[in-house]
């Protein structure tokens, strides 16, 4: 059995906004929903949203596509994962996927499910030249994940390592619901980090490995708009490079938006400054002029679709 923890529950107060973080829009898709399709292309069987502020505007968004779990009053991303009970009893792996981790693709995810074969827990790294203030992934001889430190805990030699922990997790779940009785909350914030898994993971013998993500960008999580617009365009580059490359024709794919679940025949022109987005048909032989936007739509062989 292969099951999912997403964590949405923040407000997301650097947004700006009354809407909650995970339903700001990438690629003209909440970025939770875009995280819900995303694990269900990985081969995901069950997924579990755990919800907080705003939790009846991410359930109506989600409604269908998951189960729910509400935690209040929000201590922490431990407690958030406490709060998937409904999992507890299951076997199998289960990812753990912070909610506005909109730009993890697929093939990553499986890579973490693939990462518990002869392993107990998975941490998905990444490596940047400038680490700043983020959380260090410290390896031992062997090159298993032997903790994480948050920066201000850090030593000196410990903050010259420029693997981060990017908050993105693979379990064994029977061991991560046992491991999850054993956190403890005695720290200034007092809340429970699942971060400490780690060590606790490690003081059974579980082995804990450290899954690298080559490109930054696709681990980015967006904290703000700037951030937002940063990772849509990331986003948006890579979808169009793939679907140039499959005989789609863009004019200008720098103003060209197009979704990741969006699919089309052959022979398509794409002008410039054209969204389509959802899950999208664009048949064959068909010109989408300049301004179009489509959401959801199934455009038949041979149209030209205008704004």
């Amino acid at each position: 059995m292969k099951n999912a923890i997403v964590l949405a529950a923040g407000k997301g107060t650097r947004m700006k906004s009354d809407k909650p973080k995970v339903l700001h829009r990438i690629c003209g898709m909440p970025m939770v929903q875009m995280i819900v399709e995303n694990l269900k292309e990985a081969g995901t069987d069950r997924i579990v949203t755990v919800t907080g502020y705003g939790h009846e505007q991410v359930e109506e968004v989600l409604k269908g596509q998951c189960e729910f779990a509400l935690q209040e009053p929000q201590l922490g991303t431990g407690h958030a994962v406490m709060m998937a009970k409904q999992l507890e009893n299951e076997k199998g792996k289960t990812l753990v996927v912070n909610g506005d981790a909109a730009t993890i693709q697929k093939e990553t995810l499986e890579s973490l499910y693939d990462a518990l074969e002869g392993n107990d827990m998975a941490v998905l790294c990444t490596s940047l030249e400038d680490a700043r203030a983020y959380g260090r992934v410290i390896r031992d001889e062997n090159g298993n994940v032997e903790k994480i430190v948050e920066f201000k805990d850090a030593t000196d030699a410990e903050k010259a390592v420029h693997e981060i922990n990017t908050g993105i997790y693979a379990f064994d779940n029977e061991k991560l619901f046992k491991a999850l009785k054993e956190l403890r909350n005695d720290n200034v914030q007092h809340e429970y980090y699942i971060t400490d898994l780690v060590e606790i993971f490690r003081s059974h013998g579980w082995s804990v490995k450290g899954v690298l993500a080559r490109d930054p960008m696709e681990v980015q999580g967006c904290n703000d708009n700037a951030e937002l617009a940063i990772s849509n365009a990331w986003l948006r580059d890579r979808i169009n490079e793939k679907l140039m490359k499959n005989g789609v024709t863009m004019v200008d794919p720098k103003t060209t938006y197009v979704g990741p679940f969006v699919t089309f025949g052959h022979d398509v022109i794409l002008h410039q400054c054209v969204s389509i987005y959802g899950h999208s048909h664009v048949g064959n032989n068909v010109e989408v002029l300049p301004g179009a936007y489509l959401m959801d739509e199934d455009v038949p062989d041979n149209t030209v679709v205008k704004k």
